[in-house]
């Protein structure tokens, strides 16, 4: 006779959270804004977040200009930061991010050395990142913008529209 043993509905669907955690990553707390803003605000089932810099625990994880300060690869581990902090803010507003159904736009902005084009690719880092945690409810529109500068010399900045549950 072959025994079934059931498997907990939790392991079927991950949370958001644990699925974050699998990857070895957790949700930072959401870093205070330094001018007059929010992080997020929500309308209707839409939430847009401030940009958000690549911060770990407090301290920027990179400075300076892509292309001349740091690699391409490395500014897109920071745009991957930013778009986890991103999910920080999304969570202070909706309280679970089991609730987004979907990430709708990213926004970046690549602090390049002059002639550096390779935006994209850094912006891929935040992209690539939405897709592993979401799926295809992470697939979105973007926009990937080369700046002469940013706040605190970060490589990086993003910021994001996402779709939530009513």
């Amino acid at each position: 006779m072959l025994t079934v043993i059931p498997q907990e509905e939790d392991n079927l669907n991950p949370s958001v959270e644990e699925r974050l955690n699998a990857m070895g990553l957790e949700l930072p707390e959401v870093i205070p804004p330094v001018a007059a803003y929010v992080p997020a605000v929500r309308t209707g089932n839409l939430v847009f977040t401030a940009g958000q810099l690549p911060f770990l625990k407090g301290v920027l994880l990179h400075t300076g200009k892509v292309g001349a300060d740091l690699t391409a690869e490395e500014a897109a581990r920071s745009a991957r930061l930013c778009a986890l902090n991103c999910l920080a803010a999304v969570k202070a507003v909706i309280g679970s991010l089991d609730r987004i159904v979907r990430i709708v736009k990213v926004t970046g902005f690549v602090n390049g050395a002059a002639g550096f084009t390779g935006q994209p690719a850094v912006l891929n880092g935040a992209s690539e990142f939405f897709k592993q945690v979401f799926g295809t409810a992470g697939e979105h529109a973007r926009s990937a913008v080369g700046v002469a500068e940013l706040p605190l010399n970060a490589p990086v900045e993003v910021e994001i529209i996402v779709e939530v549950e009513a």
